[in-house]
């Protein structure tokens, strides 16, 4: 019975999207008030009935109810429950109806949050938002439907892969979606404001705290993603440029460029069309991402779709959605007031290099996503692009950006000179040249690219740290009184750059420092890494709730001091038969010592890779920094709007 409810729940969720779509276009269209009013409660009708649809799917996975296919598929009855309701979006067609249940809570965000918005801007911006959601719910009941019954029942399921029983899989997906969808927002409303010929300075403040949100979580997405990577595949990796972490990573470049190129729309009514473009590719790479993930394109741990239906129906949408939308834009855009010229030396010139450079490096990424897919349809053969491709095109692109990082917040809007430039970063140049030339010694190793990479990270601390100090020395009232004058905005911008040094630090680092050896070990030997000593005990055999795993004790000591015992894995699931590696990790301040088990030798030998990764726990902590930035800029309180805004101005 409950995976009917949510069937006709899921039903009622279209009908609720189509009328939130069409209902409050055509009432805009015609300026007939009375249906531009029904976007409001649509958004959350459908919310409602979405909700009641996702519970529903859940319930039947926590319930172990083997007549629906999908809970066949995805669980079984040893599978414990909070890997369980895991499952409820560990599939394709649980994780498209949590694409879904984001795009009904953002729509209901918006509907909720936009009562300074005039009526035909946020009828037109819901009902864009509508036409999403009813897309997404169409193709979930015509070719996902999650609420499939099996007659007669099974007796168990076939499991969950081994790969998503893992706690980070309870946070990672919603978190990445919520991105993901949230990019829908300022899409829309980009459309609403180009429908009604209105990209101007209140349009660019009201987008700006919604793309802002939607790339800190999608930020912090891409942070699970990678530490889930990094320990539960068992190699140590923390990046592998694969399909994948590219369909994340291109929209978060563009969104990077797009909440940097609002800014200049919202403080000097620049590059207005520029950013509604960015608006709407940011959201097509949300979009494209979809496709590659979801159509079966690839292989990938997350790649769940093989049916060819799927795929057409989403390249048809894809199509429908991004080919509209660039019509709309090249029809509307032309028509904007063009903003105040600027010198080539000025923040507007800085930023706007700063949003070039980010979409070629998202299109570099693109590019060396699609190649190898496009040559496999046309028969071409098969190639393979990986991290040798990306490194060479990517980072050269991001250096100059990198470097802008640190000139851009104290230049001058409009012009700046380049002498008063020079003038304010000497000391930072100063001291990231010392800090540069004093690693060797410290380091006691070196090359150019930990130079480069020390030098970048060095020079963008330096340079915010710089920036905040000037600002408050030159600040009328006291220290105290300036440090709380300084706007939330400037202190999320602060704390984001702060973990872009942080990130490149952590990067280089580990790319320059890390140790490993793959050794065979027995009982009692012993092997020395980065100055550790490693000692295996023993190799028992421990049983989990669906699993049995050969374990094995290694005591790790440093200079004849104790430090750990890590015990790593090699289990095998019940259902599923899979091997998997669990790797053991042991966490300090200086970085990662990393073991991980391959397959039995002998009776009494044993494949071990031991792994030391200096300061690979800087990588994440940077990627959260820079989110929490971006929260700390949502909270300025010129965002917080008032009735007499200019957006409600018609």
């Amino acid at each position: 019975m409950i995976p009917e409810i949510g069937h006709l729940a899921l039903i009622i969720a279209l009908v609720a999207a189509l009328l939130q779509c069409v209902l409050p276009l055509w009432g805009a269209h015609k300026n007939q008030i009375q249906l531009m009013q029904v976007a409001r409660p649509t958004a959350y009708t459908q919310l409602f009935f979405v909700v009641i649809a996702f519970s529903s799917l859940m319930i039947s996975f926590i319930n172990k109810d083997f007549s629906v296919v999908n809970v066949v598929q995805n669980s079984n009855a040893d599978l414990p429950t909070i890997y369980r309701i895991c499952a409820t979006w560990g599939s394709h067609e649980g994780s498209i109806l949590l694409w879904g249940l984001m795009l009904a809570l953002w729509s209901s965000a918006v509907a909720r949050y936009s009562k300074h918005l005039t009526l035909p801007i946020l009828a037109r911006t819901l009902g864009v938002l509508g036409f999403i959601s009813f897309g997404t719910i169409l193709f979930t009941l015509m070719t996902s439907n999650p609420f499939l019954r099996m007659v007669p029942a099974a007796n168990n399921g076939t499991d969950l892969n081994p790969l998503l029983q893992d706690p980070g899989m309870i946070i990672h997906p919603p978190m990445l979606y919520m991105g993901y969808v949230g990019t829908s927002v300022v899409f829309s409303l980009a459309i609403a404001a180009l429908l009604s010929g209105k990209l101007d300075t209140a349009w660019a403040r009201w987008s700006r705290p919604w793309i802002t949100i939607a790339w800190c979580f999608l930020t912090i997405g891409i942070a699970l993603g990678s530490g889930w990577a990094y320990y539960e595949l068992g190699w140590g990796g923390w990046w592998f440029w694969d399909p994948v972490e590219n369909a994340s990573f291109m929209p978060w470049l563009l969104g990077t460029a797009l909440i940097h190129s609002l800014a200049v729309t919202e403080k000097r009514g620049g590059f207005k069309m520029w950013t509604a473009l960015l608006a709407i590719l940011t959201f097509s790479m949300s979009l494209l991402g979809t496709f590659l993930v979801r159509s079966g394109v690839i292989t990938s741990v997350h790649a769940f779709a093989t049916d060819p239906e799927r795929g057409i129906f989403i390249l048809v949408f894809l199509a429908i959605v991004i080919g509209g939308s660039l019509t709309l834009f090249s029809i509307k855009a032309p028509k904007a007031v063009a903003g105040e010229e600027f010198d080539m030396v000025s923040k507007d010139a800085m930023l706007l290099t700063n949003n070039i450079l980010l979409l070629v490096a998202a299109g570099a990424v693109l590019l060396g996503t699609l190649y190898p897919l496009i040559l496999e349809a046309l028969g071409l053969g098969k190639l393979s692009v990986g991290k040798p491709y990306f490194d060479a095109v990517f980072v050269p692109l991001m250096t100059p950006a990198l470097f802008l990082m640190g000139v851009g917040p104290i230049t001058r809007w409009r012009s700046a000179k380049p002498i008063d430039l020079i003038t304010q970063l000497r000391w930072a140049l100063a001291a990231t040249i010392v800090s540069a030339a004093f690693a060797p010694f410290v380091l006691r190793s070196w090359s150019p690219s930990i130079g480069f990479g020390l030098f970048l990270a060095a020079w963008i601390a330096s340079a915010s740290f710089l920036n905040l100090f000037n600002r408050l020395k030159s600040h009328p009232l006291p220290l105290m009184q300036a440090v709380r004058q300084q706007s939330a905005s400037y202190y999320g911008m602060l704390i984001a750059h702060i973990g872009v040094a942080v990130f490149i630090f952590g990067v280089t680092m580990v790319n320059g420092f890390e140790e490993e050896k793959d050794l065979r070990m027995s009982a009692g030997t012993s092997n020395s890494l980065a100055g550790y000593d490693f000692v295996l005990n023993n190799v028992k055999q421990v049983q989990g709730e669906n699993y049995v795993a050969a374990q094995a004790n290694i005591t790790v000591t440093k200079n004849n001091e104790f430090i750990t015992i890590m015990q790593p894995e090699k289990r095998k699931y019940f259902s599923s038969q899979m091997l998997m590696t669990e790797a053991a990790i042991h966490t300090s301040f200086k970085g990662d010592l990393y073991i991980s088990m391959a397959e039995a030798i002998s009776n009494s030998e044993w494949g071990v890779k031991i792994q030391f990764k200096p300061f690979i726990n800087w990588i994440w902590g940077g990627a959260f920094l820079i989110a929490l930035g971006g929260f700390f800029a949502v909270m300025d309180k010129k965002y917080r709007f008032k009735k007499n805004n200019n957006f409600n101005k018609n």
